[in-house]
């Protein structure tokens, strides 16, 4: 009796106060009266059954515990997989394009997809089991039938159910049935061929036989209740079987002996090997068909206190499942049968509120309300070991998830920072030596530019005084020429044109002979300094490759174009002494036939030839007169011999020397004039080759910088798109807390065992 009582007094919600009073009448009905205890049956019962329609509200029953927590846990795990694709796909553009979480890193990562998608498929499939167990035609599905408020299974005398069954609500209206292996939809009225003991065409006693029942005829439906009928215990042997098949995942195990006989070993038996798999299994033993029990009533408290003993004994000290006061609250007397005919009757809204209705024996009212009792403990042990089987390991492991996404992104974010600092240090470093590569390439043009035009200058300098000094020396480099020399015209040009070109090489070569080594040793020092100077403004790898890439020119020389045959074209060959020319004259002699004179013409010169003659005659007669005759005698003597001195000394030697001589005068004033060109022309020659040398190694330091600030917006990218993957990886680092957070809220919530 003090079972009952302490049971009357857990009881929640709205219908703690008529259970309060319900107590009472089932300590009456317990000691065999009939009324009493100053309130009617009548209400007694009508108490009982509001308590039902209490039961049924969805927010009054502590289903709804389940309901509440399946739902938000599932919700969070919704976020969770929303928030692994999103970080997933985050890792995988900062693995493909910056390559800061390797390989098999991000591999591991894309598995938390599989992971998430698993555990929320688990969610959505995971209910709160009840497995009924016990002897064969102790009750087992009237109970569940019972529990419906419908008769489902097939029940009766003898071993009725010879496979498992197993109740789910469906959200349709129709009831079907599916067989283990088949998503085929059979009528439910099957359920008598399928799962009768009875027939033949029998499934297996392992078999499992799902029964969709509609959720809007089952409140316990409702709230993701699912229970599943089993054969008797004692007629098969694969109990080992059962358990690994049907068992493990049960919240709620229901053992429904038979009151009529005291617990058997095979009972017992079954209850051992679950509780060797399953640590501390949630059971409830209800001692069915305890109306028979009204028919001795002098023998009820002695029988009732023998079973409270042996079964809080077994659970106590056998199974080591539970405490001892909380054993009592886990064993109920009933009538399974009863309970189902009365709700039978209200569902087809006949309420038997009369004192005693007819055909149930004495106590009814107490079997019924203990059930109900059962009912409500059931609910309320269920939902938390349901709560905490069901959703306490993924909560963990959710948690583990998302604090593994969150360290590693946060890693992440750590790597992505310092790589940012670093790019930074290389950018602030690459600025800087782009600053002084400016500055020092303008310092090095300014100064390359002047050290050039003092070059050019020098030898400009140089070779106009070298030339000058070489056109000192021109006759003895005429004289040097021994070519023969005859006075024959055609001869004198070839002999001229060989003059003119050993003039031209011989000066050349006087002219390289003075400069040229002093010359192309001072370039090719001014090379050497430029080249040194704009390579050190390059990096080493830069510098060596561009050692490497300047061309390997030959020694610097300069071209002396003097052009002798065209710059002395127009010599003129040398004439004779005056009397008589010794070559000939170069202007063309026009003679004309006699023939072609006119007869005035004749006259004319004729005329000027007497007069002529006459002058002479009177210039030599009065000279005669007036110096006298040896003057004169004296006078053509020796310009006669002049003349033959001259004449017989006018050899081809004499010749040659007068024409070098004339040639020499000619060619000094000829090349005098072209001394400024030439040394321009020289100096204009050195100024390209430094200016194009300069101008190669100041492409390449253009390279170079130009280089260096692709590297530096390329660095800038690099600093700003590892700045956006640290804020990203940031708010994925602040997410993974927040979801570990509403699962440590969820964890407070549903979880946390009360104290």
């Amino acid at each position: 009796m003090s079972s009952v009582l302490n049971r009357s007094t857990s009881m929640m919600n709205g219908g703690e106060m008529y259970l309060r009073g319900a107590a009472g009448v089932g300590r009456s009905g317990d000691g065999g009266g009939g009324g009493g205890g100053g309130t009617s049956l009548r209400d007694s019962l009508a108490g009982v059954i509001g308590a039902r329609h209490l039961r049924e509200s969805p927010t009054s029953s502590p289903l709804q515990i389940f309901v509440r927590a399946k739902k938000k846990i599932n919700d969070i795990y919704q976020e969770i997989e929303e928030y692994v694709a999103e970080t997933t796909l985050f890792l995988e553009g900062v693995h493909n394009d910056k390559g800061l979480i390797g390989d098999k890193d991000f591999q591991d990562f894309k598995s938390y997809s599989s992971k998430v998608a698993g555990i929320k498929e688990v969610l959505a499939r995971d209910h709160m089991k009840v497995a009924f167990f016990g002897r064969t035609s102790n009750g087992k599905s009237t109970v569940i039938n019972a529990m419906m408020g419908d008769k489902i299974l097939p029940s009766g005398i003898g071993h009725t159910t010879n496979c498992f069954l197993q109740i789910e609500g469906i959200d349709t209206n129709e009831p079907y049935l599916t067989t283990e292996g088949s998503s085929e939809k059979q009528n439910i009225k099957g359920i008598g061929q399928l799962a009768h003991a009875l027939c033949n065409n029998r499934l297996g006693d392992s078999t499992l036989v799902r029964i969709h029942w509609p959720k809007t005829r089952c409140p316990l439906l409702m709230d993701d209740v699912v229970l599943v009928d089993s054969p008797g215990i004692d007629v098969s042997v694969s109990l080992d079987d059962w358990i690994d098949k049907h068992c493990l995942d049960a919240d709620v195990f229901v053992l429904v002996a038979n009151s009529e006989s005291t617990l058997m070993n095979t009972e017992k038996n079954f209850f051992h090997k679950v509780s060797e798999k399953l640590s501390k299994p949630n059971i409830f033993i209800l001692q069915n068909r305890w109306d028979m029990a009204a028919s001795e009533p002098e023998f009820l408290n002695e029988v009732r206190k023998q079973h409270l003993e042996r079964t809080i004994g077994f659970l106590v000290e056998e199974l080591k499942v539970v405490q001892g006061a909380q054993a009592e609250q886990r064993v109920f007397f009933v009538s399974a049968k009863e309970t189902l005919h009365q709700r039978l009757s209200e569902a087809k809204g006949q309420p038997n509120n009369s004192e005693q209705p007819a055909g149930y024996p004495e106590g009814f009212t107490s079997r019924y309300f203990e059930f109900q009792d059962f009912e409500r403990k059931f609910e309320e042990c269920i939902s938390k070991t349901a709560v905490i089987t069901k959703f306490e390991q993924h909560t963990q492991r959710g948690k583990n998830i998302a604090n593994e996404i969150g360290q590693n992104v946060g890693n992440l974010m750590e790597r992505a920072w310092q790589e940012r600092d670093q790019k930074m240090g290389e950018r602030q470093s690459l600025w800087a030596r782009l600053d002084h590569t400016e500055k020092e390439l303008h310092d090095v043009t300014t100064q390359m530019k002047e050290k050039i035009c003092s070059i050019v200058e020098d030898v400009e300098r140089r070779v106009s005084n070298a030339l000058n000094e070489e056109i000192r020396r021109l006759s003895v480099l005429v004289d040097e020429f021994n070519e023969p020399f005859h006075p024959d015209p055609l001869v004198l040009n070839v002999f001229k044109k060989t003059l003119h070109a050993h003039v031209e090489s011989g000066l050349g070569s006087n002219l390289r002979a003075r400069l040229s080594s002093a010359l192309a040793l001072n370039i090719e020092s001014s090379q050497a300094e430029m080249t040194n100077r704009m390579l050190a403004l390059l990096g080493p790898a830069k510098r060596e490759m561009a050692s490497t890439m300047l061309p390997r020119r030959e020694p610097f020389e300069i071209l002396y174009r003097l052009n002798c045959e065209n710059l002395c074209a127009d010599f003129q060959i040398p004439r004779s002494v005056p009397m008589t020319p010794l070559t000939p004259s170069n202007e063309p002699q026009f003679g004309l036939p006699q023939d072609d004179w006119s007869i005035i013409s004749r006259f004319a010169v004729a005329s000027v030839g007497s007069q002529g003659t006459m002058g002479l005659a009177l210039t030599l007669g009065l000279m005669f007169k007036t110096v006298g005759w040896r003057l004169i005698v004296l006078t053509g003597g020796v310009y006669g011999c002049l003349y033959a001195y001259e004449r017989l000394t006018w050899t081809n030697k004499a010749k040659e020397r007068v024409f070098k001589k004339q040639y020499v005068d000619h060619a000094t004033r000829k090349l005098r004039l072209i001394v400024d060109l030439t040394s321009h022309n020289c100096s204009h020659q050195v100024q390209q080759e430094l200016s194009g040398t300069f101008a190669r190694l100041c492409r390449l330091v253009d390279e170079s910088t130009s280089e260096m600030q692709r590297d530096v917006r390329s660095l800038e990218r690099e600093v700003q798109q590892l700045e956006d993957i640290t804020a990203t990886a940031k708010k994925h680092r602040n997410k993974a807390h927040y979801l570990v957070n509403e699962l440590d809220i969820f964890q407070q919530t549903y979880l946390s065992s009360d104290e």
